[in-house]
């Protein structure tokens, strides 16, 4: 095919027309459903949350042993017990997870029953590299060619600018031509992309989805195996009120520092986690917005979005479009269920800090604008709780720096205010300043088991059986590298409360994120732009030094993870964008890694063949 082909040319590479009405829905209807079904695992949740939350509020103004306290201590005991509770969520699902996991009988393998549903694979791209989008569908081609089914691809591109699309059509070209005897691939160029993916979608679904039972949303690092594809097919044709079918995607393809632990990460730690979630979620869950399954008909009829009232940042089109779509599903009467079993599911993730940064951008933005829904008429309770977690996911971030600020501000006050041993009522006994110097530290070390019991209860899950363990190459190498993954985070998380916490008050002032294409590989950057990109991140570091070094050296050691986190904020991000070296690569290997699945595998070939 022709690289310089016309706009009606374009119209060729699309099928015929199979319209399907999607009316956007109001923020005021019905509910028609309630999902009883998982309460057991919610209570289990409710219980573990508010007991450790509570013994954390307790124990905590008990160290504080104040017996009037002021308002800044009362501050930080509030925000202190806000961000235990976040952190226990994740342990409670985790700890569900590993429950039921390790209770649960191991599956029999089945195939999965062929079944003749039209269903479409959809790859929302824009300016995405095609070699890369390409490669992935090749081979996903030839691993469904093998069997029953009925699939065709659809690539619909939201790139605007015509040099990239040039490039584009040139790629699928060849893709079409090499696929003509094992799958129907379509591509559609859009213009303009209104709504950015949510509109993308919704415009397939308005003008093709009349023709599928089914679609599959992709994004344009994701592919899933043949066997995967036709067993959620299966699902959804055994069960007919199910909407959407969401899966837990495996990161896979990481080549950095930074990737490499989150993908580690992932692996080990996500699948208890996800375990947990898809319990206490039951049949009103969530949708991540890719390697998921849904419905056309539901989806056309239920999950039009509305414009938010008001101007961009928190009004207009709805960013984080999937966990709005998924509420709007429940409220229709639908199932919206996460598949925690382990599946051929993968994608990619962000290659370096800078590139979560500049996502974690877009998605604050989208997620708190999901304060405007929660409160909408006939959203059922869970959906109003996945979406208040999921603004609070980027609240937590300035709630930690403002507790960090109050714990300073109090140290200050001890340090440097004249303490008042008598207050207005008479009394013959002083009232003593006390600090519970014992019951902290019992405190500091019970908190840091929640937060690393996630990657204890992985660890020990992964290490289960002598085979297992042998699959892993061993408990050393799975302990050693948890340990190097912990001590990554550890020193990240304060670069990244810095980051999202920027976001959130960009939001708050109005400022818009606009959509920018994600990068899905790392470059190499010359130090001084990570100078540039993180001077912020260091100055407070720096400020926060000074401060602290003025009271005291315990405030100082108190807040040094914090503190050199930020201080090196610059190098840490230029050092994790690195290829990891061999000796991290195999410490921090995957299932995936250690033992690529032909489907992986497949893609790479194809991705080396291109290259040359």
């Amino acid at each position: 095919m022709d690289q310089q082909l016309t706009p009606d040319a374009e119209r060729l590479w699309v099928p015929a027309p199979s319209p399907l009405a999607m009316p956007p829905q109001a923020l005021r209807a019905p509910r028609r459903r309630r999902d009883r079904r998982a309460w057991g695992a919610r209570v289990a949740l409710l219980l573990l949350v508010a007991a450790g939350t509570i013994a954390f509020g307790v124990n905590l103004y008990a160290v504080l042993s104040v017996q009037t306290p002021t308002w800044l201590q009362l501050v930080f005991w509030f925000t202190s017990t806000l961000c235990f509770a976040w952190i226990a969520i994740g342990a409670a699902s985790a700890l569900i997870g590993f429950v039921l996991l390790s209770s649960a009988r191991k599956p029999v393998p089945e195939c999965a029953e062929a079944t003749e549903a039209a269903t479409a694979l959809l790859f929302p791209v824009y300016r995405e590299d095609p070699a890369n989008v390409a490669a992935g569908i090749a081979a996903m081609a030839r691993d469904l060619s093998a069997g029953a089914g009925r699939f065709d691809v659809f690539i619909l591109s939201d790139t605007q600018d015509e040099a990239h699309r040039i490039v584009e059509r040139a790629t699928y070209a060849r893709l079409t031509a090499d696929l003509s005897s094992r799958l129907r691939l379509h591509v559609r160029w859009r213009a303009p992309n209104t709504a950015k993916k949510a509109g993308n979608i919704q415009e397939w679904v308005t003008t093709h989805g009349g023709a599928y039972r089914y679609f599959v949303i992709l994004d344009a690092d994701s592919v899933m195996t043949a066997e995967t594809l036709r067993g959620l097919v299966a699902t959804m044709e055994r069960e007919p009120r199910l909407g959407l079918l969401q899966t837990v995607p495996r990161l896979v393809g990481s080549q950095t520092v930074f990737a490499r632990a989150q993908q580690f990460a992932s692996a080990y730690y996500g699948p208890l986690v996800a375990a947990g979630i898809a319990a206490w979620q039951g049949d009103s869950g969530n949708y991540w917005g890719h390697n998921a399954i849904i419905r056309t008909a539901a989806f056309a009829a239920s999950a039009g979005l509305p414009d938010l009232p008001g101007k961009p940042p928190l009004g207009g089109h709805i960013l984080s479009h999937d966990f709005v779509e998924a509420a709007l599903l429940v409220r229709g009467g639908w199932h919206v269920r996460l598949t925690a079993e382990p599946c051929g599911s993968y994608e990619g993730c962000p290659p370096t800090m800078t590139d979560l940064l500049v996502r974690d951008r877009r998605w604050a933005q989208g997620n708190l604008q999901h304060l405007k829904i929660v409160r909408a008429s006939g959203l059922a309770a869970l959906s109003r709780v996945n979406l208040a977690l999921g603004a609070w996911s980027y609240l937590a971030s300035p709630v930690w720096a403002l507790t960090l600020v109050v714990g300073v501000l109090l140290a200050f006050e001890a340090k440097f205010a004249d303490p008042t041993y008598f207050g207005n009522e008479i009394s013959l006994f002083p009232k003593w300043p006390v600090f519970d110097a014992e019951k902290a530290l019992a405190l500091f070390i019970a908190t840091l088991a929640i937060v690393h019991l996630p990657k204890l209860l992985g660890i020990v899950w992964a290490a289960r059986s002598a085979e297992s363990r042998q699959a892993n190459r061993g408990l050393g190498r799975l302990v050693g590298g948890a340990l190097l993954e912990s001590l990554l985070a550890t020193i990240i998380a304060p670069i990244l409360m810095v980051g999202q916490t920027a976001a959130v008050l960009a939001i708050l002032l109005g400022r818009d994120a606009g959509w920018s294409p994600q990068r899905r590989s790392a470059g190499e950057s010359a130090f001084d732009i990570y100078l540039r990109q993180y001077r912020w991140h260091m100055a407070w570091g720096l400020l926060t030094t000074v401060i602290c070094g003025a009271i005291s050296w315990h405030v100082l050691a108190w807040l040094s993870p914090v503190i050199l986190g930020l201080l090196a904020s610059a190098p840490i991000a230029m050092a994790t964008a690195r290829p990891a070296p061999v000796w991290l690569s195999h410490l921090l290997a995957t299932p995936e890694d250690l033992d690529p699945p032909p489907l992986l595998a497949a893609r790479e070939a194809l991705l080396h063949d291109a290259a040359e």
